[in-house]
C-alpha cells in the first residue's frame, strides 16, 4: 500500500484530466504542460502500479478497466475537494449539494425552495441529477434524495414519505377512447411505462388482470416527459402520488379506477455518516424532513 508521502498527487491530477478528456495533447494544454510530460506521469503510473490505465490507438486514447475505476474514484475526490472549498473558503455562503431524481426535483422540491431560503438565507444549495445508486461509492454529492427501500450500503437513510401508484390519464384521451369502466378496458388504450414495468405489472395483478394486452406501450426513463406525455393526451400512465395530485384536483388529469398500487419502496434522505454534523448540511437535512412529513 502508498503511503501519504508516497502518493503521487501530481501524477494522479494529469491523469484525471488525461481521462476526463481523453487526450493526452488536450490535458496538456489544460495543465499547461508539454503532453510528453504527460504522457511521462501516466506511464510511470502504470509501471509503479503494474497495470495500464489507457489503451494507445492512433490519434486517440482509451481507458482500461483499470483506468475507467481509477478515474471513478479521481473524479469523486476532486469534486468533493472543490466542494469543500466552495463551501468553506471562497465563499462566504454555505454551500450544500443536493442530488434528486427530475420528478422529485420538479414537482416537490422546486416548489419548496424559496420557503428555505427564507429560513436560510445564507446557505446555498446547488442541485444535482441523481441516478439510482447502491452505495457510498456512487454519491457524488453531501445529500440526496433516493427510491429504494432504505437499504444502502454505508449510507444514512431516513425515509422521507410513501408513493402510490393509480393509472391516469387525461379527459380528452379518455373522452376518445369511449371512456373507461373496468380496468380490462385499457387493453384500447395506449400506455407508458417508467423504467421497467414493475409499476403497471404490479397494478393488474391487484385488479386480476396479469395477462392484460394494451394497443400501444412504450417505455421512457425520464419521469417528467411520462407526466407531460399524459397531459398532452397521448398515453396513460401509472400516476404517482402525491406527486401528481394538483393536477388532479384541478382536472387536467383523472383517476377512473380506485385501486392503488403501494410498492415497499419510498423516497429516502441519504447522507454519508458524520456528513450532517456540518450544521448547513444538518439544516438543509431537517427541512427537507420536515416538509415531507407534511406530505400526504
Amino acid at each position: 500500500m502508498l503511503s501519504h508521502r508516497r502518493l503521487p498527487l501530481t501524477a494522479l491530477r494529469t491523469f484525471e484530466a488525461a481521462a476526463r478528456l481523453l487526450s493526452f495533447k488536450s490535458a496538456a494544454e489544460e495543465l499547461r504542460v508539454t503532453p510528453q510530460s504527460v504522457s511521462t506521469q501516466i506511464r510511470q503510473l502504470e509501471a509503479d502500479w503494474g497495470c495500464l490505465l489507457f489503451v494507445r490507438q492512433t490519434r486517440k486514447i482509451a481507458l482500461t478497466d483499470a483506468g475507467r475505476a481509477l478515474a471513478r474514484v479521481m473524479s469523486r475526490a476532486l469534486n468533493d475537494i472543490r466542494t469543500e472549498v466552495e463551501t468553506y473558503i471562497s465563499s462566504g455562503r454555505k454551500v450544500v449539494t443536493l442530488a434528486v431524481g427530475p420528478i422529485f426535483g420538479l414537482r416537490w422540491l422546486l416548489p419548496r425552495l424559496n420557503k428555505f431560503y427564507r429560513l436560510h438565507p445564507h446557505i446555498e444549495v446547488v442541485l444535482h441529477h441523481s441516478p439510482r445508486i447502491t452505495s457510498a461509492e456512487q454519491m457524488e454529492t453531501m445529500v440526496t434524495i433516493d427510491w429504494g427501500t432504505g437499504d444502502w450500503s454505508g449510507l444514512d437513510a431516513t425515509r422521507l414519505f410513501e408513493v402510490t401508484f393509480v393509472p391516469t390519464l387525461s379527459p380528452t384521451l379518455l373522452k376518445q377512447h369511449g371512456g373507461l369502466k373496468k380496468p380490462s378496458d385499457l387493453a384500447r388504450y395506449p400506455i407508458i411505462h417508467k423504467w421497467d414495468r414493475e409499476e403497471w405489472t404490479s397494478w393488474l395483478k391487484l385488479v386480476g388482470l396479469g395477462e392484460l394486452k394494451f394497443a400501444q406501450e412504450v417505455t421512457m426513463r425520464d419521469s417528467n416527459i411520462v407526466m407531460q406525455a399524459a397531459l398532452d393526451g397521448h398515453s396513460v400512465i401509472m400516476g404517482t402520488f402525491p406527486l401528481i395530485r394538483s393536477e388532479v384536483e384541478s382536472g387536467r388529469l383523472v383517476c377512473p379506477f380506485a385501486t392503488e398500487y403501494h410498492p415497499i419502496r419510498a423516497y429516502h434522505l441519504l447522507t454519508r455518516p458524520g456528513t450532517r454534523e456540518t450544521p448547513a448540511v444538518n439544516a438543509v437535512c431537517q427541512w427537507i424532513e420536515t416538509e415531507a412529513r407534511q406530505t400526504i
